[in-house]
């Protein structure tokens, strides 16, 4: 069997029970037949044992027997599939990836976002994290001179379509989009992440990418019609709660600090909410939709 199919049958076997979530190998065979995973054949154990296998080497996801529940199988560690997760994201590519890979006829139908360069880049960089190494780049940032500069590769982090570095110049910390990348090598110099450092919990306090100074803060905003789903399905941040929800409005809040990344997402919803806390950022917007007024009344 080809490798993609069997890929497609571990993603396959993962949303599965992320839909059922619990199955006796039976039930398992009876929908894996039903909707023709292998040309209609059945799913022996032997196959189930050794997708099962495979799915926890490549995925970390564990697929356990409830003895007590009729032996039925659940994903005992549901919490590796959080939205913020590299094997949440991975999962969602792939099983996308499978999809289109099986509606080649219909590609003129499926409409795809633009991603800017950079991509190229993405495998020396993360074969330099991976062994430690520094890397050695060309950088051009919007309207300056290109320069070189070697890094420490830390993370790599998906903002609003574009790929973005986290790096330690040596000095300080610093973020480089790898679209504005004009080469990147690998350099003689390696480096050591410190132990107590998390790019995860770097990025916690902020929205984006964008991590400046801008003081922690507890946000409150309003949301009118139907931008409250937009925020219930999608939440902005992690800290993200529903406090308040009437037939007229619904309030969210957050405890973040409100860098320019936040504040610009927050404009994208237009007059479908406004904040109400805390009062300098509440000024801030205000101002900035003034002078986008004043743009526009010029």
């Amino acid at each position: 069997m080809k490798p993609a199919r069997i890929y497609q049958q571990y993603i396959w076997l993962i949303n599965a029970f992320r839909r059922r979530r619990r199955m006796t190998l039976e039930e398992l065979n009876d929908q894996w037949v039903r909707e023709e995973v292998n040309e209609g054949n059945p799913l022996s154990r032997t196959t189930f044992n050794r997708h099962r296998d495979a799915i926890l080497d490549m995925y970390g996801i564990v697929l356990e027997c409830d003895t007590k529940d009729h032996y039925r199988y659940y994903i005992a560690n549901p919490e590796i599939l959080d939205d913020d997760s590299l094997e949440r994201w991975t999962l969602s590519t792939l099983t996308v990836g499978g999809v289109l890979s099986d509606s080649a006829s219909l590609k003129d139908r499926i409409i795809l976002e633009n991603v800017p360069a950079g991509e190229e880049f993405m495998q020396t960089i993360i074969r330099a994290i991976r062994m430690g190494r520094q890397i050695l780049m060309g950088y051009r940032r919007f309207g300056a001179e290109g320069y070189e500069k070697t890094v420490a590769p830390y993370a790599l982090k998906l903002f609003h379509q574009r790929w973005y570095l986290l790096a330690f110049t040596g000095r300080h910390y610093a973020i480089y989009s790898l679209d504005r990348m004009m080469f990147v090598t690998l350099a003689d110099e390696s480096f050591e992440m410190p132990a107590d450092f998390s790019p995860q919990a770097y990025f916690a306090e902020y929205f984006g990418v964008l991590t400046d100074e801008t003081p922690m803060a507890h946000v409150v905003i309003r949301t009118y019609g139907n931008t409250a789903n937009y925020f219930r399905t999608l939440p902005l941040h992690t800290s993200q709660r529903e406090i308040a929800t009437t037939s007229e409005y619904i309030d969210f809040s957050f405890d973040i600090r409100p860098t320019a990344d936040f504040m610009g997402q927050l404009l994208s919803y237009d007059s479908g909410l406004e904040v109400l806390e805390p009062a300098d950022l509440r000024t801030k917007l205000q101002q900035k939709i003034q002078s986008m007024l004043e743009r526009y009344r010029s």
